[in-house]
């Protein structure tokens, strides 16, 4: 039986761009810079504090112990524009952006607010892949943007070739009613890509922006939802692209590395607490020993050759081995080599009592037997298998690579570079485990494992 509920997200085109040739609105509300930043020193973040954090807010510009141990990082000390220069620049903007009280403000030396004199600014230190999360204020009628990836070019604006996570006071432009705003509102990927359901705190309160990107996997969150996520580079991104503003500009959205920049579009936007933390693949078997791992059952699990090799062993029953870290979201790659039979599996967000599992089952498994399916042990059985034509991504008795990516309620198999599955389930998007591998009852098998990299994305 085959499920699928695939999540989707509408995508707009273009009809017209709030970055230029906008109505501005004339200071049209009275703003008073010491009310709001008061306001500004009493609220916390809205959104939800990175993967094991305290469960109590840390002062603003700062780390937890727990973030500080998974590798986390402030770009924005609070105090200082350290780590920060203006786009296309050496130096950093010498008006319009300030430190104040805390937040790094964009406009915060204009006079006049519609009119931006600081210049967009990058950070010092270019990133690939990474989750950011960084807190921003609205002003009435705020306009900025975090992008990414940012390729600095001479002549060229910094979104002529940078994707954006738009950053925008929604009502007040929705209200103007000068032009159809889908993909130009906060959470949006600009001009692509519309956010779904999502909560925006107005003007004067605190919100949770995030952008998380692997690959050419990029997702959008706001205040603990996501908003949009696309492939860069996908046909649906080329599509869109070439229906948009961005159509001129052939390097736009092709950097693999680059810079994370904040746009002054005039108003002022305050931001806080921007911290990033490296998504880089890390190792979870040394290639000398099991260290790390828990065997359950009576099979051979043992490392040859710099290889982790699981054999049948005289009962012939079902065995795990487990990792004993957990993992919600993850992105996991492992190469396999069938040797005999391989009807084995990569187990996720899992547990093992004796040789009981519950969980869900990547199947690693022979020719014409679902390798790259989805399976439920003890429960619903087969979620979902790859269509048959697929099965030709196997190389029964050579190295395979396999990925697993699991984030919220949708899992993504590949085998060999190929997309194998693509299935979102209630139930698998409330749970976290540990990731582990199989082997199958019946006696005759073995599998060799090697390079076995997860990156983890929180939750």
């Amino acid at each position: 039986m085959t499920i699928h509920t695939i999540h989707t997200r509408p995508a707009g085109r273009f009809r017209g761009a709030v970055h230029s040739g906008m109505r501005r609105l004339k200071n049209p509300f009275p703003w008073v810079l010491a009310g709001l930043l008061a306001v500004a020193c009493s609220n916390g973040s809205d959104g939800p504090p990175p993967a094991d954090a305290d469960t109590t807010d840390p002062p603003p510009n700062t780390l937890t112990e727990a973030e500080r141990a998974a590798g986390w990082r402030l770009l924005f000390d609070g105090e200082t524009t350290n780590g920060w220069r203006g786009y296309n620049r050496g130096e950093f903007p010498d008006t319009g952006w300030a430190v104040v009280d805390g937040m790094l403000v964009v406009g915060a030396t204009a006079t006049d607010p519609d009119v931006p004199v600081g210049g967009d600014i990058v950070t010092t230190e270019s990133f690939t892949d990474f989750d950011l999360r960084f807190g921003f204020m609205l002003s009435e009628v705020a306009n900025s943007g975090v992008l990414y990836r940012v390729i600095e070019e001479e002549g060229a604006a910094i979104w002529h070739n940078a994707p954006e996570y738009q950053v925008l006071d929604d009502p007040a432009y929705i209200e103007m009613g000068t032009m159809d705003m889908n993909t130009h509102l906060t959470g949006d990927n600009y001009d692509l890509h519309a956010s779904g359901e999502k909560t925006l705190h107005g003007p004067g309160e605190w919100n949770e922006g995030r952008i998380r990107v692997l690959g050419n996997v990029v997702e959008h969150w706001l205040n603990g939802t996501k908003t949009v996520e696309y492939v860069l580079g996908s046909p649906e991104w080329e599509e869109l692209v070439a229906a948009s503003k961005f159509a001129p500009y052939p390097r736009y959205g092709t950097a693999s590395s680059g810079p994370i920049g904040l746009q002054d579009h005039g108003r002022n936007v305050w931001y806080r607490n921007i911290r990033i933390l490296a998504l880089e693949p890390v190792s979870i078997f040394n290639g000398e020993d099991l260290d790390g791992w828990v065997v359950h059952g009576t099979e051979r699990w043992y490392v040859e050759d710099g290889e982790l090799v699981c054999e049948s062993g005289p009962d012939a029953q079902y065995g795990y081995l487990k990792t004993e870290r957990t993992f919600r979201d993850f992105d996991l790659w492992v190469d396999f080599r069938q040797e005999a039979d391989g009807n084995s599996g990569v187990f996720f967000r899992s547990s093992v009592e004796g040789t009981v599992v519950t969980g869900w089952q990547a199947e690693v498994a022979p020719p014409g037997m679902a390798t790259g399916g989805i399976y439920e042990s003890y429960g619903r059985g087969w979620l979902v298998q790859p269509e048959a034509e697929l099965d030709g991504a196997l190389r029964m008795g050579d190295w395979n690579t396999m990925r697993v990516r699991a984030v919220g309620d949708r899992v993504r198999t590949w085998l060999n570079g190929t997309l194998m599955v693509d299935l979102a389930d209630d139930k698998i998007g409330a749970a976290e485990g540990s990731i582990a591998l199989q082997i199958h009852d019946g006696g005759g098998i073995k599998v060799r494992w090697r390079n076995l990299r997860v990156v983890d994305l929180g939750g």
